[in-house]
C-alpha cells in the first residue's frame, strides 16, 4: 500500500507536547453535526449506500431528519457514514514500528513481556498521552469519529485514553484490560485470550455491570477459539482461524467478529475466512496496534477489499454500520433517526474524479487527502 499523498499531513501534524486538551487542537476540517444543516452532494444512502444526489437534513441536536433526493444539487461532493475503527491499541502509539519481520505474534504484543508491553511500561504519562492524542486527531482527520479500544494498563491506563480524547469529540468505546478496576473505570473489558488466563471472574463482573466484554480468539492458531465463546462475550476479535464447528456456533449463538486483515498480515498469522464469517454474523473492520499500522479505515478498506473475497459495499458496511452496531453507537448509515456522524469527499479531487463506481472508489482508492469535511 501507498502512504498518503503529504497534502494529508497539514490536517493532522502538530507539536504534541503543545496540543491542548480542550478541542482547540482538532483539525479544521472537523466540525460539530449540529452545525451541519443541510450537507449536499451525491449521497451514499442508507445500509447499502444506494448514490443518491441530493441533501442530508441535520437538525440542531446533530440527528439526520430527513434525506432529499434533488437533482439541482451539485453532485461533486460525496457523502456518507464516517468510519467506526472497531479494534485497536492506541497506546503503541509511541513505538510505531517498533520490532521486526522476524520476531513472532508472541514476541510482538503477547502479554505480559511481549515488546509492546514493555515498551508500555517504559513510557511515562504525558509521552503517551501525547502520542494517542495524535493518533486520535489523525483518525478524526480521516473521517473516524468512533473506535473501540482495548486499553492496557489498568486504571490508569484507563484515565490516560480520556485525557488523550478529551475535547475531540469522539466516540470513544474504551474496554479496561488487566483488572476489574480497569473494567469499572471503562465501558467494559478487553480480554487479551483465553490462553492468557483466567477471565471467568471479570466477565460475570462485566456481565452484572452491564457493560461489554470483548476477546481477541483465533489469531494465531483455533485452540483458544471454544473458551472464549464459552465467556459468551459481546464480540470476538481477530477469527483466523476457526473449524467449521467454530463458524457453526458463531452463526447459531450470534457473535459478532472484528477482523484486522492487514495486522495480521504484519503478523504472520494468516488471513481471516472473511466470505464465511460475513455468511454466517456481522463482521466489523478494525486497524489494531498502532504500533504495526497505521489507524487508518481508509487503507483497512483497501487492502481488505483487494485480498479478499468480498464486494465494496461489504467493507464499507464493515467500516461502518457493522463497527456501529458492535459498539453500540447511533451512526454508521446515512438515514433518518441517524447521528449525523458524515464524511465528505471531495469527488472532483485528482483521485476520486472520474469514478465509474463511488462505493467502490471510496473503498479501494479513497484516502486522507480526499477529505473536505467531518461532521461528528
Amino acid at each position: 500500500m501507498n502512504d498518503e499523498p503529504a497534502e494529508a499531513d497539514r490536517h493532522t501534524e502538530s507539536d504534541a507536547r503543545g496540543a491542548t486538551r480542550d478541542g482547540t487542537d482538532t483539525p479544521e476540517h472537523v466540525v460539530a453535526a449540529a452545525e451541519a444543516g443541510a450537507v449536499e452532494g451525491t449521497i451514499l444512502v442508507g445500509p447499502d449506500f444506494e448514490p443518491t444526489v441530493g441533501r442530508v437534513v441535520v437538525g440542531d441536536e446533530g440527528r439526520i431528519e430527513a434525506v432529499e433526493a434533488d437533482d439541482s444539487v451539485d453532485p461533486t461532493s460525496v457523502v456518507l457514514p464516517t468510519f467506526v475503527n472497531a479494534h485497536t491499541h492506541l497506546g503503541d502509539s509511541i513505538a510505531k514500528e517498533a520490532g521486526s519481520r522476524e520476531m513472532s505474534l508472541d514476541e510482538l504484543v503477547a502479554p505480559p513481556d511481549g515488546l509492546k508491553h514493555r515498551l508500555l511500561r517504559a513510557a511515562d504519562r504525558e509521552e503517551m498521552v501525547g502520542a494517542m492524542r495524535r493518533s486520535l486527531r489523525y483518525m478524526l482527520a480521516g473521517g473516524t469519529t468512533g473506535f473501540v479500544e482495548f486499553r492496557e494498563g489498568g486504571v490508569e491506563g484507563v484515565d490516560r485514553i480520556e485525557e488523550a480524547m478529551a475535547g475531540l469529540g469522539l466516540d470513544g468505546v474504551v474496554l479496561g484490560r488487566e483488572t476489574e478496576d480497569a473494567m469499572h473505570a471503562a465501558n467494559g473489558f478487553g480480554a487479551s485470550g483465553a490462553r492468557d488466563g483466567d477471565f471467568d471472574a471479570v466477565r460475570e463482573a462485566t456481565r452484572a455491570a452491564n457493560k461489554t466484554f470483548g476477546i481477541h480468539a483465533g489469531e494465531r492458531d483455533p485452540d483458544d477459539l471454544t473458551p472464549a465463546m464459552d465467556l459468551d462475550p459481546e464480540f470476538l476479535v481477530h477469527v483466523v482461524h476457526p473449524e467449521p464447528g467454530h463458524l457453526d456456533r458463531i452463526e447459531s449463538e450470534g457473535f459478532p467478529v472484528v477482523v484486522c486483515p492487514r495486522s495480521n498480515l504484519v503478523t504472520g498469522v494468516g488471513v481471516p475466512p472473511l466470505r464465511d464469517l460475513l455468511d454466517r454474523t456481522t463482521v466489523a473492520l478494525g486497524t489494531d496496534n498502532v504500533m504495526l499500522n497505521s489507524p487508518s479505515m481508509f487503507r483497512e478498506m483497501e487492502f481488505t477489499a483487494k485480498l479478499t473475497d468480498t464486494s465494496a459495499a461489504e467493507v464499507l458496511r464493515m467500516a461502518t454500520l457493522n463497527g456501529a452496531e458492535l459498539a453500540g453507537l447511533n451512526c454508521g448509515s446515512v438515514e433518518p433517526g441517524r447521528d449525523a456522524n458524515l464524511l465528505v469527499l471531495d469527488g472532483d479531487s485528482d483521485n476520486l474524479a472520474g469514478a465509474q463506481d463511488l462505493v467502490r472508489a471510496v473503498v479501494r482508492r479513497a484516502g486522507h487527502a480526499d477529505v473536505e469535511r467531518v461532521y461528528r
